[in-house]
C-alpha cells in the first residue's frame, strides 16, 4: 500500500487509475462557439473591405464598454494557430479599442473561397463597403475564384449588369478613385465619367465636376460634350464683287475695318465697323452723327 502512495503522490488521480489496456479515449468534441482572445484574432485576408471610419469605430467601442459584444463574429480556423475572421472585424477593431480582452466567437471550419463570399455578402447586406472595395471584391471573385458576373450576381443576389458596372469602375484612373473614395464623387458621377476614352480626359472631367459640384445629370452632359466632335464653321456664302468693293471703300474712308453680311444677296444685312481705339471711335461718331 505504501509502495501504491509513493507512486501516485503528485500525480494526481489518474496515476491510481491506470488505462486499461487497450482502451480508447473519447473523441474531443471541437468548439464551435466560445470566448476567444483578441491576441488569437486576425483580420481576413478575403475581407473586402480596406477602410474603417475612425468615428464609428469609436461609437461602437462606447458602446461595447457599456454592452459588451452582443453578436458573436464569425471565423474560421488558422494553420498557424488562432482564427481568421470571416464576419466582424470592424466590432473586433472596436473590442481592442474598448479594452476588451475576450470576444464570443463562432467557428466555421469552411474553404477560402466560402469565407470570402460571406464576408463579401455580410458587408453588404450592411452597406459597409464603398463602391471601389466592391467592385475590387467582384474583380477578385473572377480573377481567383473563376467566377463568371452572372455567377456573382448569383451569388449575391444582384443583377449581372449591376456587378458589370461595379468592376468597370475600376478602370478609372487611380486620381479620380481616390476622389470616389473620398466620396467627392458619387456612383452616379462615376459611372458617367466612364463614358470618356483617355485617363486624361477623365481626370479633367472630374476635376471640373468636383471643382463645380456638379449633379449627375450635369456630368452626363459635360462627357457627352466632350464626346462630341466638334463642327466645322459653315462658310457663309461669297461675297458678290460689289460687296466686297463697299467694304474696301467704307475701310478707307472710315479709317478701320469694315464689314458687310448679306442676309440674302441683294436684301437686307448689317454693317459691321471697328475702332482701333477711343481716339477713332470719336472720329467715327463725329461723321456718322
Amino acid at each position: 500500500m505504501s509502495d501504491i502512495k509513493k507512486r501516485g503522490l503528485g500525480r494526481g488521480l489518474g496515476a491510481l487509475m491506470p488505462e486499461a489496456a487497450g482502451a480508447t479515449k473519447a473523441p474531443v468534441t471541437p468548439r464551435t462557439y466560445f470566448s476567444a482572445g483578441i491576441e488569437d484574432l486576425y483580420p481576413s485576408p478575403e475581407q473586402p473591405r480596406r477602410r474603417f471610419d475612425d468615428t464609428k469605430l469609436d461609437e461602437l467601442a462606447e458602446s461595447m464598454k457599456a454592452h459588451g459584444v452582443i453578436v458573436p463574429l464569425v471565423v474560421r480556423p488558422r494553420s498557424e494557430g488562432g482564427y481568421f475572421l470571416i464576419a466582424g472585424e470592424r466590432r473586433w477593431r472596436a473590442a481592442q479599442r474598448a479594452g476588451l480582452h475576450a470576444v464570443p466567437v463562432v467557428v466555421q471550419d469552411v474553404e477560402e473561397s466560402t469565407a470570402f463570399e460571406r464576408a463579401l455578402v455580410e458587408n453588404l447586406q450592411r452597406a459597409d463597403l464603398g463602391p471601389l472595395e466592391e467592385a475590387a471584391a467582384y474583380q477578385r471573385m473572377v480573377d481567383h475564384l473563376g467566377y463568371s458576373h452572372e455567377h456573382i450576381a448569383e451569388r449575391i443576389g444582384k443583377d449581372r449588369s449591376t456587378v458589370a458596372n461595379m468592376v468597370r469602375l475600376l478602370k478609372l484612373p487611380a486620381p479620380v478613385r481616390q476622389l470616389v473614395d473620398e466620396s467627392r464623387l458619387s456612383m452616379g458621377h462615376a459611372r458617367a465619367l466612364l463614358g470618356l476614352d483617355e485617363a486624361a480626359a477623365i481626370e479633367r472631367a472630374a476635376r471640373t465636376v468636383v471643382d463645380r459640384g456638379l449633379s449627375v445629370r450635369a456630368t452626363e452632359a459635360l462627357v457627352k460634350k466632350a464626346r462630341a466632335p466638334e463642327k466645322p464653321a459653315k462658310p457663309g456664302p461669297a461675297k458678290s464683287a460689289s460687296v466686297r468693293d463697299l467694304e474696301e471703300r467704307l475701310t478707307r474712308s472710315l479709317g478701320g475695318p469694315v464689314k458687310i453680311t448679306e442676309d440674302a444677296p441683294g436684301k437686307s444685312g448689317r454693317i459691321e465697323i471697328r475702332y482701333m481705339d477711343l481716339d477713332h471711335l470719336e472720329r467715327l461718331l463725329d461723321r456718322l452723327l
